[in-house]
Parts: structure tokens; C-alpha cells; sequence
């Protein structure tokens, strides 16, 4: 599903044995399906120094390169990121993390979110004098805490709470400077962020659970909505144990409004990989149970489930499995997508939609085809490969899609077309099945999609790009973009 964009993926490290660039590249590299547009890692070293490596790419080309001071034994913490622009242009001077001085403290921030009062908030700041160097949100959050470095004693923390207070919308944030990693989490909790603990000593911090494994690592708890959690440096050494604040419901730094919890339910859909825990709950499980519950509202009288590749695999079990149906891979995809070969404008339609994923005809000629998709944006990639069933030799094809119509727009961080865009917005159920020339068509409630979740309530969830109740209200048009991008 090439429509809808990924958001950006965070890890940060501290006083692990191991070389701590390596490890917080290994954790963004797990999370690479969250960003592939650019990477980048800042060190802190035992003299308080902060290094940034960072460029346009994947992580494994960002540590081709990687300046050798910053894998030695001296680097205490180091914080990375994964981008998929949301805000912003995709240049790498947007790229993150960012590094800055302020009053010669190097700070360096990495971001997952979108600042929904971006546009107001850096109008303002403009009109005072400020320059901005990136088209970045992330920025935002810099010149706001630069502002009350003097009235704050030059205190780094109250300045970060500051800052975070004048925030709205969803953000995830890693800081490093002189005196520790920073990390911080909306008052909604959006975004997922996840603490645990490195074999042998050590803290990371991470977008995902996936990121554990792959440093050694264990699950400890969600950093929670709100929380403030700082982890210190003391004499040139990482300290034991973070210390936890609250700043946004205890203290009252987070508008009153934000006092409910608005997870990205489209993290359980389509985001997250299946091995992570996202929100305390399994993503993989998550998924099967959304099939299984597909299958009870929208059975289909086919011979064969077939999934789209990748991000509908485990709808697809559960469908499977619940109606007892045979599960086949009617499609093969092509790993090598990302590397584009032909411009847009000289390869055929038919070419560019077979790029990622061809039909098996040996796997569907003369059967009834159930495919079980993740969502459906515009609709004209699905409409393609319809059409490309048929002609691989299906008598009939069914579609089931395991989430709610895609209806509204997002302002938090999914890279959603405008509501014009969307096909859900313009047209009924029964109109998208003819536009998309199907047998038949079937899409998860929205109280089935939030009956799949076990840690937290239903209205724990954000679910407006399904229904239009934003927990936040959206911005005035023309206030917060001129692009798509974070």
C-alpha cells in the first residue's frame, strides 16, 4: 500500500558495554519500515562533546561512513532516527537528529510526530527574529526551549519543559546534551515509546520493542503519556537509573484539554512490525484477532484467503483461520522496489503497478479469491491489481479490508493524501465495490477494530481518520503545511 506514508522511528542509548553508535544503529535498522528517506546518530562523549552522522538513505548506508570517534569506547549515549518525512522537504538538511549550540551547549533533538501548532508557533517565532535552518517541525522545539535558556538559569530541562508545553498534536522526543539523554512523550501518547533495559548495563529507548532484541535488550514498560524521562551522566560516566517526571498532567505543562490518551490505532493496522509490542499490546496478535473479526462481520464464499504482501499477511491468517478457508500467496512481491530504475514518466502504467507485487496465475486460475488488505487510500493501485487478478484467471475476486473506510485526514503524523484524495470520502461501500469491479467488499468496524485491543480502552485510541473525532481539534487550513512532510 505505497499511498500512505510511514511517520520516522527513534532509538536512543546509554551506558550500554557495547559500542553505543552499534547499538542504536541496530535498533534503527529494526526499524527501518518506519523511515527510509534518511538516518542519522548524535554521540555524547565523556567531555560533553556531541557528534552528528546523518545523511539521506537507509541506516546501512549510514554507517558506511561513520566517523570513527564515534564508535569508540569514550561515546556515553548516542540517539538516532529513521525518516519518512511528514513535515518538511526530504533534503538531507532535514535530516535527523539536529544539532545545535545554544549559548555553547550542544543540544541534538530527533523527532517522531507532527507538531500540529508548527505552522503558528514558527510564524511567531519568525516575526521575533528567529531563523530557521531546516523545514523541519523538530526545529520548532529547539528555538522554543533557546528562548528561555536566560530566564531559566541556563537550566536545560525546565527549558525542554517549556518548550513542550507550548506543543500540540503528537511528538516523540529524544534529547542529548552535556548532561544526559532526554526522552519525552505527548501527553496523548500518540506515538509509541518503549523503554528497556541491555543485557550487562545500559538503557534504550525505541519507537518499537522490535529494537530490543537486536541490542540485547528486555522489555521494561511504555514510557507514558506525558512522562519525562532523563538519563544522567555524572563525572564523564552514564548513571544507573533514569529519573521519571510527569510534567504534563501533574504540573499542568500540557494544555488541560490533553488529558486523554489518543494511541495511533493505525499502528496495530499497518504500521508497527508484527514482532513489536506497540501500546502493550502484540502487534502480531492484534492483527490475527482483526482477521478473525473481519471473517465474523464479513465472511466470503471463496476457495482461497490470499493476502497483499506484507502488511496484510497476518489479517489474512486470522481471516483464514476463522472461516477455516485455505490461506495461499497469490502474489509475489519484489524486494527490490526501492530502487527505481525507470523514471515515472517513461514506464507504463501496467509496469509500474507489477513493480511491487505480480499475481501468480498457477495460485489463482479458475478460483473464488478472498484478498485481505490492511486499508485502502485512493484506490487506484487496488483497482490495478484487481484487474491483474482477473486477468491471471480468478472467477471471482473479494476484497475484505481489516480496518474501518479511510474518510478523514490526519494531522499527527500519517502521511495521509488530502480528504479529496481519500476514496472512502467520496464514495459509499457499495460504489467503491463497482469502482474496483469486486464480487464483493467488506470493511472492519470500527468497534470490531478496537475490540482487538486488550491493554487499554477502546477511547484510549485515536481513531479520527476513520470517524473525524480528532482528540485534538485539526489545524486552520493553511496553518500548519505546505507540504506533507515531518
Amino acid at each position: 500500500m505505497k499511498q500512505i506514508g510511514e511517520y520516522c522511528g527513534l532509538c536512543g542509548v546509554i551506558g550500554a558495554e557495547e559500542s553505543i553508535s552499534a547499538l542504536v544503529a541496530e535498533g534503527l535498522f529494526a526499524q527501518q519500515h518506519r523511515g527510509q528517506e534518511a538516518s542519522g546518530i548524535a554521540t555524547l562523549d565523556g567531555t560533553g562533546d556531541i557528534l552528528l552522522h546523518k545523511k539521506k538513505g537507509l541506516v546501512s548506508e549510514l554507517m558506511l561512513d561513520v566517523p570513527a570517534e564515534m564508535m569508540s569506547d569514550s561515546i556515553l549515549a548516542g540517539i538516532g532516527h529513521v525518516r519518512y518525512g511528514t513535515f518538511g522537504g526530504s533534503s538531507v538538511v532535514n535530516a535527523q537528529p539536529i544539532l545545535v549550540r545554544m549559548a555553547d551547549i550542544p543540544v541534538a533533538i530527533a523527532h517522531n510526530g507532527t507538531i500540529s501548532n508548527a505552522g503558528v508557533i514558527r510564524r511567531s517565532l519568525q516575526r521575533k527574529g528567529h531563523i530557521f535552518q531546516t523545514n523541519t517541525d523538530t526545529e520548532i522545539v529547539l528555538h522554543l526551549m533557546s528562548r528561555e535558556l536566560e530566564d531559566t538559569d541556563y537550566n536545560i530541562e525546565k527549558c525542554l519543559q517549556l518548550a513542550v508545553s507550548k506543543l500540540e498534536g503528537a511528538f516523540c522526543l529524544l534529547l542529548l546534551v552535556p548532561q544526559g539523554m532526554y526522552a519525552v512523550r505527548d501527553s496523548m501518547g500518540f506515538r509509541p515509546l518503549s523503554l528497556g533495559r541491555i543485557a550487562g548495563g545500559g538503557w534504550i529507548v525505541a519507537s518499537e520493542t522490535i529494537a530490543f532484541p537486536v541490542t540485547d535488550a528486555e522489555y521494561v514498560r511504555e514510557i507514558a503519556p506525558g512522562e519525562m524521562l532523563f538519563f544522567p551522566v555524572e563525572d564523564g560516566k552514564a548513571c544507573c537509573e533514569p529519573v521519571s517526571s510527569v510534567p504534563g498532567r501533574e504540573q499542568g505543562l500540557f494544555p488541560e484539554s490533553n488529558q486523554r490518551n489518543a494511541h495511533c490505532i493505525f499502528e496495530h493496522v499497518y504500521f508497527a512490525r508484527p514482532g513489536s509490542y506497540v501500546f502493550g499490546d502484540s502487534v502480531y496478535e492484534v492483527r490475527i484477532e482483526m482477521g478473525r473479526q473481519l471473517a465474523r462481520e464479513f465472511p466470503a464464499e471463496c476457495d482461497m484467503v490470499m493476502p497483499v504482501p506484507d502488511s496484510g499477511m497476518f489479517a489474512a491468517m486470522g481471516f483464514a483461520r476463522e472461516l477455516g478457508l485455505p490461506l495461499d500467496m497469490g502474489f509475489t512481491r519484489n524486494h527490490y522496489v526501492g530502487r527505481t530504475f525507470i523514471a515515472p514518466g517513461h514506464a507504463t502504467r501496467a509496469a509500474m503497478v507489477m513493480r511491487k507485487l505480480q499475481p501468480i496465475p498457477e495460485a489463482i486460475r479458475g478460483r473464488r479469491v478472498c484478498v485481505v488488505e490492511d486499508s485502502i487510500v485512493r484506490g487506484t493501485t487496488s483497482k490495478a491489481r484487481i484487474k491483474a487478478l482477473r486477468e491471471a484467471g480468478a472467477l471471482e475476486v473479494h476484497m475484505r479490508i481489516s480496518c474501518p473506510p479511510h474518510k478523514h485526514a490526519c494531522y499527527f503524523g500519517i502521511d495521509f493524501p488530502e480528504e479529496k484524495s481519500l476514496i472512502a470520502n467520496k464514495y459509499s461501500v457499495e460504489e467503491i465495490k463497482e469502482i474496483l469491479d469486486l464480487d464483493s467488499i467488506g470493511y472492519l468496524s470500527v468497534d470490531g477494530m478496537l475490540g482487538c485491543i486488550s491493554a487499554h480502552r477502546p477511547e484510549d485510541y485515536c481513531t479520527a481518520c476513520f470517524t473525524g473525532d480528532y482528540p485534538v481539534a485539526p489545524p486552520v487550513s493553511g496553518s500548519i503545511r505546505t507540504g506533507r512532510r515531518t
